[in-house]
């Protein structure tokens, strides 16, 4: 059995002159979860129904299992769709809902049976076999058209924002349901979602997308980490960017100049130049906030002055500005010693903001 269950080969998909995917490659493993990720017409839908057989590439090749798709129809793919509204048949009871496609392909009565509620148990819903949908909350009607599509025991399982219906905490509790039940069964999950939080969750691998390009293919502390490109790292979490120019780069750091003088240290993502524009991007949580007193400026000691702090909870979230160009954001969390020390900063006070080297990198696109 072969490892990649899905593969995509340089497809594009066009409606008239329009480009909504271009030249996409992936290569989804066998008992993966994987997500599409990224804003609404980046391509990430447009992406699963090629996959799903609901549309045809304009050029390329989608393989499952090893067997190149072709123009196989939807309904003869080794494949199910969990779409975002669920689609249950409202006049049938949960039972008849889930065993439809089983009458399709006309089961024996007595194996689906068997298969029904073996589904059912799967979700942990079999005691609502004799309702309707219309009886079921948002979270046991999702949970229906998850045992509908495995009751078929699909190869691959594709989830078109199955969660987004959902309010804030049934969503965040589902979350681990559904990742917990792709483990359970074992098959291929394919999920596209354009939230950032919803696919760190749940995936082993993330490929982000904007319009029509898949910008980025990694686990999701990969993705989170180490940004390829501005897109992503201002895609995926808050990031903070500050814009200057090349001053040196060795293999330790590479050090930007700012305005006013300032410079500050990061590590470059592609190779540099000295005079190149650059960009150093770093996560809020990654910056350690002190008083100015506390040390020496240089390009790890980056002089800045407190523009706002809000205490909210777990943390302190300080809107600083440095070298009087830049507004950079600083999350401490609250915790031991950072609670006393966070009373010490408030508005006009001179800080400095420090950061390891490998937590801030310089990007170029």
């Amino acid at each position: 059995m072969p490892d990649v269950d899905v593969e995509l080969m340089n497809v594009t998909k066009m409606f008239g002159d329009f480009v909504a995917v271009e030249n996409v490659s992936l290569k989804i493993q066998d008992g993966e979860f994987f997500s599409l990720l990224g804003p609404s017409g980046c391509g990430k839908t447009t992406c699963l129904r090629l996959i799903a057989g609901f549309e045809l590439p304009t050029r390329g090749q989608i393989k499952i299992r090893g067997e190149v798709m072709g123009e196989t129809p939807a309904y003869k793919r080794p494949v199910n769709t969990v779409f975002q509204n669920y689609a249950l048949f409202p006049h049938m009871s949960i039972f008849d809902n889930v065993a439809f496609g089983l009458e399709m392909k006309k089961v024996a009565k007595s194996d689906l049976k068997t298969r029904v509620m073996e589904a059912l148990e799967m979700v942990r819903l079999p005691q609502l076999a004799d309702r309707k949908p219309r009886q079921l909350s948002g979270g046991q009607q999702q949970r229906i058209a998850l045992a509908r599509a495995l009751v078929n025991r699909p190869q691959v399982l594709l989830l078109d924002e199955p969660l987004s219906a959902l309010d804030l905490k049934l969503r965040k509790a589902m979350q681990f349901e559904l990742k917990e039940l792709q483990r359970q069964v074992g098959i291929t999950f394919i999920f596209v979602t354009h939230d950032q939080e919803e696919a760190i969750t749940m995936s082993d691998r993330i490929a982000v997308m904007s319009d029509g390009l898949v910008q980025q293919v990694g686990e999701p502390i990969e993705i989170y980490e180490r940004p390829l490109n501005r897109f992503v790292a201002d895609f995926i979490g808050e990031t903070n960017f500050i814009d200057g120019e090349v001053a040196e780069c060795n293999a330790s750091q590479t050090v930007l100049s700012l305005k006013n003088g300032i410079k500050a240290g990061g590590r470059a993502q592609v190779e540099v130049q000295p005079g190149q524009p650059a960009t150093l991007a770093i996560r809020p949580e990654k910056i350690s906030i002190q008083p100015a007193h506390a040390g020496t400026v240089d390009v790890t000691h980056i002089p800045a002055v407190v523009e706002e702090a809000i205490y909210i909870g777990t943390d302190t979230r300080y809107t600083v500005r440095v070298a009087d160009a830049y507004d950079v954001v600083v999350r401490v969390q609250n915790a031991g010693d950072n609670l006393h020390a966070n009373r010490l900063f408030k508005r006009h006070d001179p800080v400095l903001l420090t950061w390891a080297t490998d937590s801030a990198l310089v990007l170029t696109s």
